[in-house]
């Protein structure tokens, strides 16, 4: 890193070390002044007291200035034995400022404290009922979101159904989890919105479409019955069908549910049990996976959702949007309210700040020596100079100010014991 670039920071620290040193150095030279003019009448009475003050005053700021400066460089430019303190030992400084940072703010406990005491969770949830915030939360997060799936291109899915997901799928035998998993879809209910759909769908077909129905029935009805018996058959093969599947469809009791349900486990339990079934179904996954047609079939399904993802994410009112804010609120209000959520989070923060800081504490300190050890010796002294120089020219004006006080106890003293 390079301090000869000067920021705008940098500037306005520079201009006020500027104007403190200039103030230390003028009390000083007023000191001096007052010391060389009250020099010839320091034996008259109060001006002893002047003169001896002034004297003391400039000793107090030489010292201190030399004090001052030796920390940064060579006093006047003389290679003085212990000065040019920073430059000369800026390693050795870093490696100590690291340690003690370090020691003294990256450790679980003080971080485990700070966490605790802002109150992370309820000042989430105050921020996240107001409006705006919750607005700009979601708007965000759709920005973020929208960028990130422009950078997943299609052939790096397609690189990755092909060369991991599918491969994967083929070696791993998927009968019993597919076993596990359709029992527990039939003892959750989980199937049966689909099985309603089904029903409602070749309902609603079939009554829609008799004729196609019953040329499809009358095709395969005996040559060598009557037609009109034909017709009666097929008509009341048609009925029966539409009458079983609207109770079917108003029973969600009907028996044929009852047996489907049935068949579902039996298929489940044979996936888990049958080595049969569970050898046929593992081929049906190896000749379905193994099909060229698998891969640009997911391929394009994703593609599918994520151009309906990014225009839902993209839209300014899309109905997403407005879930996604009213979430949001929701989230905020329940910070709010449910103390064990709010406790939860903030524990799981604090749980995570001390994880950092208990694994990549020491690498995350050594920023500071390596920073510093990079810099030059004079650049490191200007940096640091410019940011804590403006203090130290305190160090000298006390000293002015101590060193005259000093100067007049002193006289004081020296008058009254002779």
């Amino acid at each position: 890193m390079s301090i000869e670039v000067m920021t705008a920071p940098d500037l306005e620290r520079a201009g006020q070390l500027r104007r403190m040193k200039l103030f230390a150095l003028s009390l000083l030279l007023l000191a001096a002044a007052v010391y060389l003019v009250t020099l010839r009448v320091a034996d008259q009475g109060g001006w002893g007291f002047v003169n001896a003050g002034a004297e003391a005053a400039m000793v107090g700021a030489l010292a201190d200035w030399f004090a001052v400066t030796a920390l940064f460089r060579h006093p006047l430019g003389l290679p003085i034995p212990h000065t040019a303190i920073i430059p000369t030992r800026k390693n050795d400084i870093a490696r100590n400022l690291q340690a003690f940072f370090t020691e003294n703010f990256l450790t679980e406990e003080i971080v485990r404290e700070r966490v605790a005491s802002t109150r992370v969770g309820t000042r989430l949830g105050e921020w996240l009922q107001v409006d705006a915030n919750a607005v700009r939360t979601v708007n965000e997060g759709f920005r973020l979101a929208r960028v990130g799936l422009a950078h997943v291109k299609d052939e790096d899915v397609t690189q990755l159904v092909n060369e991991v997901i599918i491969p994967r799928l083929q070696s791993e035998p998927l009968s019993g989890a597919m076993g596990d998993l359709l029992e527990a879809i039939v003892a959750d209910g989980a199937h049966r919105g689909l099985v309603d759909l089904v029903v409602g769908e070749v309902h609603d077909w079939l009554r829609r479409h008799p004729d196609t129905f019953n040329g499809i029935v009358a095709e395969r009805a005996p040559r060598w019955a009557p037609s009109f018996v034909n017709r009666r058959i097929v008509r009341y093969t048609y009925d029966q069908a539409l009458q079983w599947l609207w109770d079917i469809r108003k029973d969600r009791e009907h028996p044929t549910r009852a047996a489907l349900d049935d068949l579902l486990l039996q298929i489940a339990g044979d996936l888990q049990d049958n080595p049969v079934v569970a050898e046929r179904a593992e081929a049906l996954k190896q000749r379905l996976l193994g099909h060229p047609q698998t891969a640009e079939t997911v391929v394009g399904l994703w593609s599918t959702i994520r151009s309906s993802l990014d225009t839902a994410l993209a839209a300014e009112s899309s109905a997403l949007r407005n879930r996604a804010q009213a979430a949001v609120r929701r989230f905020g209000a329940a910070l709010l309210e449910d103390t064990n959520l709010r406790h939860g989070l903030e524990q799981r923060l604090e749980d995570a700040a001390a994880f950092v800081v208990r694994t990549y504490g020491a690498e995350l300190s050594t920023v500071i020596s390596h920073t510093i050890e990079r810099w030059d010796g004079r650049q490191a002294a200007r940096r640091i100079e410019l940011h804590v120089g403006r203090d130290l020219q305190f160090i000298r004006i006390n000293g002015t100010v101590v060193g005259c006080l000093a100067g007049l106890g002193i006289h004081a003293i020296g008058l009254l014991f002779s």
